[in-house]
């Protein structure tokens, strides 16, 4: 179903590949020991062997992760809303002599992957673009097999939709409400684009926010048992206050998670 959330994601994603934004650029420079050292298995606990491995990236286009599991070994499915950013996974793919297969949807409908097909389902930044998680995860459980992981980053949600331009001069000030799917839209940071973009004018970023309770009980019912949580945040603490750098600092904007699959266990 291609509803309004669709089409702006997809309409969005399409000017960021124009645009050659940061996270639509493949990477070229990869050998299986970078591809290791970017992934960070070892870091999150995840197996390192991903030979034969069935891996889905999921929202996760661009030519950056799929070219790195698949260097490693992986048997590597992409799924990703928009079709530049797939064309860029299938040129890493070919620049790299590796294989990939990419599929254009929604993750709120994964019905064209079979169930129990994966052994490993990396989530990277996007799921504050849907308003409800749960639909999500719910799709995940059908398609990761039983003992599989999932690999999730996502908004820190206490602190979802603030930035840095939040400063005051004393401090950032937290002015969304902390509740569920609520919609929140805010300018590109620079590091978006470290190049010149494009002409195309890029539609701000359209997210909804998801607290964690609802994050972490939605997984939970689905069956799944977390294995590690991570704050992504920064260590510049020389950094000018009202900066993105000082933002990091003070507030980690980043949550990492990794949960495994296993229906049946307590609490699921």
């Amino acid at each position: 179903m291609q509803d309004d959330v669709y089409r702006y994601n997809e309409e969005r994603w399409e000017a960021l590949v124009e645009a050659d934004a940061l996270f639509t650029r493949p990477m070229l420079d990869l050998d299986a020991e970078r591809a290791r050292d970017y992934l960070s298995l070892e870091r999150l606990g995840l197996p390192g062997d991903l030979a034969g491995r069935k891996v889905l990236c999921l929202a996760g286009g661009g030519g950056q992760q799929s070219a790195a599991f698949a260097l490693l070994g992986a048997d590597v499915t992409v799924l990703d809303i928009s079709p530049g950013q797939l064309a860029r996974d299938r040129s890493a793919a070919e620049h790299h002599g590796v294989g990939v297969r990419t599929v254009q949807g929604d993750m709120r409908d994964l019905s064209v992957l079979g169930g129990s097909s994966f052994d490993l389902v990396w989530h990277p930044y996007s799921l504050t673009f849907v308003p409800d998680s749960r639909i999500v995860f719910r799709e995940v459980a059908r398609v990761v097999a039983p003992g599989g992981h999932y690999y999730l980053m996502c908004a820190n949600p206490f602190f979802s939709g603030l930035t840095h331009e939040s400063w005051n001069g004393e401090g950032y000030t937290l002015e969304q409400p902390y509740t569920d799917e609520a919609m929140t839209c805010y300018p590109d940071q620079d590091w978006v684009y470290d190049r010149t973009p494009s002409g195309r004018v890029v539609r701000e970023p359209r997210e909804y926010t998801q607290t964690l309770s609802r994050i972490v009980n939605g997984l939970t019912r689905e069956g799944f048992v977390l294995r590690l949580l991570s704050e992504v945040r920064g260590d510049r603490r020389d950094a000018e206050p009202g900066s993105w750098e000082h933002f990091m600092t003070v507030a980690p904007p980043w949550l990492e998670f990794v949960w495994q699959y296993r229906p049946g266990a307590p609490g699921s």
